[in-house]
């Protein structure tokens, strides 16, 4: 089943890309994880510890419906775009009137990653490259500065990761690296996702 037709079983429209307008480094073009990825790492990693999903990047949503209709997760969409947001909005009452009665709630804010407030359940955050380094940064000091308040367990999903966020994590951060699953079974291998975690046991002082 290709993209399109994934999204028309969800009633969702996630397909394409968006540039940002004007000249804005620090912010990459929105596109959607490949269904085909999100098939893999539903099967290689273990959704049932997790109280929250946050999407750094969300844009029109695709990650989050996808969790939601699979494992009924509460997902929150962090999305920088206007017009982006608004689309996931959209996609949002369309999965809704197909989904019918929901339990677990999907949720999408219009701001900067790096203002978002973690919320004590949050333990689950997704990234698909969506900004540089240097905001990559400040939102895991966020996560971080809300694990010292509510310690948990807590785990980074990382797709297609960018060297300096791995960089980053392996070096100044006490996540640890736990899991590597590849999506790609040819040459490229950075099309894969890296699982990074940090528990009450794990972190340094």
């Amino acid at each position: 089943m290709d993209e399109r037709k994934r999204d028309e079983a969800l009633g969702i429209v996630t397909v394409g890309t968006r540039e940002w307008l004007g000249v804005n480094i620090q912010y990459h073009r929105y596109e959607a994880t490949p269904y085909r990825a999100l098939d893999v790492l539903c099967e290689n990693y273990d959704f049932n510890g997790v109280d929250q999903v946050v999407d750094f990047g969300c844009g029109r949503g695709r990650f989050a419906f996808y969790l939601h209709d699979r494992f009924n997760l509460p997902v929150v969409g962090i999305e920088a775009n206007r017009i982006t947001f608004e689309e996931a909005l959209a996609n949002k009452d369309s999965y809704n009137l197909k989904a019918g009665d929901i339990s677990a709630p999907v949720e999408f804010l219009c701001c900067l990653a790096q203002h978002y407030r973690i919320e004590e359940k949050d333990n689950c955050f997704y990234f698909f490259n969506p900004f540089t380094v240097q905001i990559f940064r400040k939102v895991v000091q966020n996560i971080l500065f809300s694990f010292e308040k509510h310690g948990r367990t807590m785990d980074l999903i990382l797709y297609y990761p960018d060297r300096e966020y791995l960089d980053f994590l392996n070096t100044s951060t006490p996540f640890r690296r736990i899991s590597d699953i590849m999506v790609s079974k040819g040459s490229n291998d950075k099309d894969k996702f890296v699982i990074y975690r940090l528990d009450n046991g794990g972190f340094k002082d």
